[in-house]
């Protein structure tokens, strides 16, 4: 069994622990600190048997251990097990030099992800466009200066003067995904739908809303796996 294999089963037991309410539960309790399992029945009015069993299955996960009391030696002490909780976080990225978002005209989502990413992230990022505009949206401009962002309203450029070997090219939207597939060819493809067509504030609200929530799910793991500086 390969590493990647043996992982998505440890996290698959992990998730199948995690899916029962009452377990559930007994991670919130422990999250804020450790106990018995008999307060941890009283604090969920919880019968003995079914915390017992309940213990057992965070045990085999690997969420919980068991210490001895240092004082009452007979009692025992559960404790929540943070590092496999943080192993439920997405995949890694894939090492890269920098990361490149491409849109079609690079005058509205692209900028906005590489702001965003710059932001949030930090580390060498660009953006391009298949068919690049002259200028950056205004409207994209305006969200960017809302939220604390600065975009540049003539840097706009084509995906060849852009994307370099070691790039990882994020597609932000879905005629880019689908139109570079010869030598540029995105890694990742992220749905985003086209302020620019409603042209509303709004629409341009929505678009910075939804690469905001990518980038923030993924940060964690590019802050620890990739070599962006």
């Amino acid at each position: 069994m390969d590493h990647e294999t043996s992982s998505l089963r440890a996290r698959a037991r992990i998730h199948a622990a995690l899916g029962d309410p009452a377990r559930l539960a007994i991670v919130d309790a422990l999250t804020l600190g450790d106990a018995s399992p008999g307060e941890i029945g009283a604090d969920l009015r919880m019968p003995t048997n079914l915390v017992a069993h309940h213990v057992k299955v965070l045990q085999e996960a690997g969420l919980i251990v068991r210490t001895r009391s240092e004082g009452d030696r007979r009692r025992t002490y559960l404790r929540l097990r943070p590092d496999v909780l943080a192993s439920l976080t997405p995949p890694p990225l894939r090492e890269a030099d920098r990361v490149v978002f491409v849109c079609t005209h690079n005058s509205a989502r692209s900028q906005l992800a590489a702001a965003l990413w710059r932001d949030r992230v930090g580390g060498q990022v660009a953006s391009a466009g298949t068919k690049p505009a002259a200028r950056v949206h205004p409207r994209a401009v305006s969200v960017a200066h809302r939220h604390g962002l600065r975009l540049d309203p003539t840097g706009t450029a084509h995906v060849d003067d852009v994307v370099h070997d070691g790039d990882l090219v994020i597609a932000v939207c879905d005629n880019a995904h689908e139109d570079l597939t010869t030598t540029v060819r995105p890694q990742l493809h992220w749905s985003v739908p086209d302020p620019v067509r409603a042209d509303t504030d709004d629409a341009f609200e929505a678009a910075y809303t939804d690469l905001a929530g990518r980038i923030d799910r993924i940060a964690p793991t590019a802050h620890q796996t990739t070599d962006l500086n």
